[in-house]
């Protein structure tokens, strides 16, 4: 397919990456505009967990749209990708979250994804490692995790997008103005920075949201499953206060990568140790054998956030050629190709059930919609 179309994508992340990828396929020529390292930022910061969750019906069809395209992805991704169907454990440790399992079960049936109820006994024959006297659970096996920055990578590659390195200070009528003062001209622009977004649209409502990872030692206890604790909503979700959940992935290496954490608006890097103490607590809650564990690493990210917890797909709504695909909170790495095909359909006029959904900057005041 070949097309005329010139477009520039912000960012070289996950999402940024989908973008160029889905631009190319329709045959425009793209560039992508990318300080820092490509694949980094909130990318590399994260647990490459792709995920199918269902808070809202938007969210549920963005998600499970997205795990298909990752399924017809995953033979083409390099190795070093380490795409991995290990499924996701939803873990109930009482019978109020255990009666939460039945609807989250109904809602995957209805988006074509498959999914298992758990009695306590078949929990604990799956994952031993967790401890005794939890309800039960939810078995999800089509989620996977993947090593993002190779998959961001793979898909910046194969668009064949010409990558520069700089930033865009600017978003100008049908051209962007580069940090070196350079020019570039864009029939179309993506603006998919993350919180970076905020610097060439600061009108869009976006939130700074950092969260705290810990990988451990090699070997000394077996997990096989990403597991979540299914009070993720009400332990993560509830407030803006700073607040953790059980979130443990199991690595190829043996290792455990050990989440999560929240907190707004905190723009810095540091760790903060009382925080992080609490997340292990909240492991070791579910999963004693942490306890022996020796950490190897402690980092952090930077998401960004919208009020619904919806990303922001589309034209701005008011500037002319110009596109966003940001806000993605904790769902960018799962969100990014479906979040492409969004992109694609509205540029291109594609076919999408995703335009059913509003992911619109529109969608909250101040702003027209797309």
């Amino acid at each position: 397919m070949t097309s005329a179309l010139r477009a520039v994508v912000v960012g070289g992340g996950m999402v940024g990456a989908a973008c160029a990828d889905a631009l190319a396929r329709h045959g425009a020529a793209v560039s992508v505009v990318e300080p820092g390292p490509l694949g980094g930022g909130a990318t590399a910061a994260g647990m490459g967990h792709l995920v199918v969750m269902d808070d809202s019906p938007a969210q549920l069809a963005l998600t499970a749209r997205s795990l298909e395209l990752w399924d017809a992805l995953a033979p083409t991704l390099p190795a070093a990708a380490d795409y991995r169907g290990c499924g996701t454990l939803w873990v109930a440790s009482d019978d109020e979250e255990l009666a939460a399992v039945q609807p989250k079960q109904a809602a995957y049936r209805a988006a074509g994804r498959t999914s298992e109820v758990l009695d306590a006994a078949e929990l604990s024959a799956l994952e031993p490692s967790l401890r005794p006297g939890l309800a039960g659970g939810l078995r999800v096996p089509g989620d996977a995790v993947v090593y993002a920055p190779v998959a961001a990578a793979f898909l910046l590659e194969r668009s064949g997008a010409a990558v520069i390195r700089d930033s865009v200070v600017e978003l100008e009528d049908g051209e962007v103005r580069l940090g070196s003062g350079a020019r570039v001209a864009a029939d179309v622009v993506v603006v998919a920075g993350g919180i970076g977004s905020l610097s060439l649209l600061p009108e869009l409502p976006l939130r700074q949201r950092k969260g705290h990872l810990l990988i451990t030692e090699r070997g000394g206890l077996d997990v096989t499953h990403q597991l979540v604790e299914l009070g993720y909503l009400k332990s993560a979700h509830a407030s803006d206060a700073d607040s953790v959940a059980f979130n443990v992935q199991p690595r190829p290496t043996g290792q455990l990568l050990i989440g999560s954490s929240r907190q707004f608006d905190r723009p810095d890097a540091a760790p903060e140790w009382f925080l992080l103490r609490r997340m292990l607590d909240r492991a070791r809650a579910y999963l004693p054998g942490v306890a022996a564990l020796s950490a190897l690493r402690v980092w952090t990210g930077q998401r960004c956030a919208t009020p619904d917890h919806l990303p922001l797909i589309g034209w701005h709504g008011e500037r002319a050629g110009v596109f966003v695909a940001t806000g993605h909170e904790g769902l960018g790495i799962t969100t990014a190709l479906g979040t492409a095909e969004v992109l694609a359909a509205q540029v291109f006029g594609t076919p999408s059930a995703l335009t059913a959904f509003d992911f619109g900057v529109g969608r909250f005041h101040g702003v027209a919609h797309a």
